[in-house]
């Protein structure tokens, strides 16, 4: 891999085990769009001079949602969709990834901690600590961490 990238003149860098997803590897969405690439390159639906005359079921569709339709689907999506917002201070728990020594097996626990959280980056990303203030720690994805009650 790293001839052919030399090769090309590519500059890649493998991240960490810890965040294999930043590797560019299966990184495309598997679902799909309902876009097909006409319209993805155009920026208009291609239309088959027949369906001028008489639409398809496809184009009935979707000329018939309406703005409360969109709304809906709006909702449904925004409901879904949950912030993760850290607070210098709070307490979180984080998740124990496979390739950590302390995932020892399906029954093991799923997260440890609690740990605080000593800056926010503006992505988002806490850097973490223990509560002793003691271990620093690299920013951690907010999709690895949760929020501890106490």
């Amino acid at each position: 891999m790293q001839e052919v990238c030399q090769q090309f003149k590519i500059a890649h860098q493998n991240s960490t085990p810890y965040r294999p997803k930043d590797n560019g590897y299966h990184t495309t969405v598997r679902t799909s769009t309902g876009a097909i690439p006409y319209l993805l390159v155009y920026g208009t639906e291609a239309v088959i001079p027949a369906e001028v005359e008489i639409p398809s079921l496809r184009v009935i569709v979707e000329t018939d949602i309406d703005d409360e339709e969109w709304r809906r689907m709006a909702r449904a999506y925004n409901k879904k969709v949950r912030p993760r917002n850290f607070e210098v201070g709070q307490l979180v728990l984080r998740r124990i990834l496979a390739h950590q020594a302390e995932a020892k097996g399906k029954f093991s626990l799923s997260w440890q901690g609690p740990f605080v959280v000593k800056k926010v980056l503006p992505n988002g990303a806490p850097n973490l600590t223990d509560i002793e203030g003691k271990m620093v720690e690299m920013a951690i994805n907010a999709d690895e961490v949760k929020r501890y009650y106490v």
